[in-house]
């Protein structure tokens, strides 16, 4: 396993973790909530960052073909 993959998903882990951790008390800790969030869009960024664009290197491609326009003048 790729080490930035292990990051990322340590990240995304903890993160979710640490905010169920902080929103289970009867008095929520704030600060913790934020910070387990934070952990967590860190992990979900960065693996996102690595994800390939779905129309990069596309060709244009449709179901329509069409033929080539004709001017008037060369009929």
């Amino acid at each position: 396993m790729n080490i930035s993959r292990l990051i990322n998903l340590i990240f995304i882990i903890g993160g979710g973790i640490i905010a169920i951790y902080a929103q289970a008390g009867e008095k929520q800790n704030t600060y913790l909530l934020i910070g387990g969030i934070v952990c967590l869009m860190l992990g979900i960024y960065r693996t996102s960052r690595n994800i390939p664009s779905k129309f990069e290197n596309q060709k244009e491609e449709s179901f329509v073909k069409s033929e080539p326009i004709e001017d008037d003048e060369k009929r």
